[in-house]
């Protein structure tokens, strides 16, 4: 099975919310996990929020530190857009293909913010899954 890794500074947004959205969309053709290189101690509340409100609970989710074991469990690394630099962190981010979505921060700002940056990661997954079931 082909695994994704989703990576950001603090892992505790974006990432998490691009992991939620890849495990229940995904239908068992991959898996994701997500990872920061500075994590934060919880998951963003208006991140649990925003995503409860389509239906993805990711209220059990816990943001994790980038590590090379990570790296080397995944296919593919996409990065939200942060400024994160997996290559700094873990020299085996080399070996895999990256990609940056360079998706805003929501942290800090209204709701509507969160909702903004929930859609655009919606429609990336989806577009990741449909390439991925397609084999490009």
């Amino acid at each position: 099975m082909k695994n994704v890794l989703f990576v950001c500074i603090e892992n505790a947004c974006r990432s998490q919310m691009a992991e939620g959205f890849f495990n229940n969309l995904a239908k068992g053709i991959a898996r994701s996990l997500s990872a920061g290189t500075r994590v934060a101690k919880e998951v963003n509340p208006m991140a649990v929020q925003v995503m409860k409100e389509v239906g993805i609970d990711i209220s059990g989710q816990k943001p994790k530190m980038l590590t090379e074991e990570l790296i080397k469990a995944v296919n593919r690394v996409i990065v939200m857009g942060c400024g994160a630099d997996p290559q700094a962190v873990c020299p085996a981010v080399n070996l895999k293909q990256v990609e940056n979505w360079e998706i805003e921060d929501p942290k800090g700002k209204p709701i509507e913010k969160f909702r903004e940056v929930r859609d655009i990661i919606q429609k990336k997954v989806e577009n990741l899954i449909k390439e991925m079931e397609s084999g490009s």
